[in-house]
């Protein structure tokens, strides 16, 4: 098995659980916001959401919105779901929402014992799409921070994945060659497209075992898989 010297490693559905976090966050502030008077039942709400902002960050993942349409219309357009126009309660509701949902711990399946397994051997960092202020959140909420070395966001680098220079940004900033590391991630355009633009090793992380014709290093189903490969 190939030696690598670093990891990097995505965030949002390969460690931190972005479902279990997301729908706790958005059942607390339907409750708080009393949207079954409304007429929004919680868990349709739920599903509204998660259908709406997949699509937005699809769009953004591939350069055809920028970052802060997400923040100002994703519930917007979730509450015309249920034919409720409220623009101004959706923007104050993204805002609780971007403010609690990070503070949520849940980690993805084998998470941490995998980290505490890697952590001694190699040196980890973060390359995330994401918001850069609300990461560093998740991270210590979840209790992860000490076990990565750096954070690259798109905003940073001012590159997105799959773009090659947010990987380049990150191997510069931390004096690596692309020969040196291995990318972990569970989307395929995004982390390991990327990875491959950058010519990075890939190991995809798919729990769903979604079907795909990709050339990649590794394939796994479960992160306790990256014991036997890493």
């Amino acid at each position: 098995m190939k030696k690598y010297k670093s990891i990097f490693f995505d965030l949002d559905h390969t460690l931190w659980d972005f479902e279990t976090n997301s729908r706790e966050a958005l059942l607390e502030l339907h409750t708080a916001y009393q949207l079954e008077r409304k007429g929004i039942e919680k868990h349709a709400f739920v599903a509204a959401f998660k259908k709406i902002n997949t699509g937005l960050w699809h769009l953004y993942d591939n350069g055809k919105i920028k970052q802060e349409v997400i923040r100002l219309q994703r519930f917007h357009r979730v509450f015309q779901e249920f034919d409720v126009e409220a623009y101004d309660l959706s923007l104050q509701f993204s805002t609780d929402y971007i403010n609690q949902s990070p503070k949520k711990g849940n980690l993805l399946p084998h998470a941490k014992e995998v980290l505490d397994h890697l952590h001694p051997v190699y040196p980890m960092h973060i390359i995330t799409n994401g918001f850069s202020e609300i990461q560093s959140t998740k991270m210590a909420s979840a209790g992860i921070e000490k076990y990565f070395q750096s954070v690259v966001t798109s905003e940073k680098a001012g590159h997105k994945k799959p773009s090659k220079e947010i990987f380049d940004y990150a191997l510069t900033t931390n004096n690596l060659l692309a020969s040196e590391v291995v990318m972990i991630g569970d989307n395929l355009a995004t982390d390991m497209g990327g990875a491959k633009n950058a010519f990075i090793d890939t190991i995809y992380f798919n729990p769903e075992k979604i079907a795909h014709g990709e050339q990649l290093t590794h394939e796994i189903e479960s992160l306790i898989e990256l014991k036997h490969i890493l």
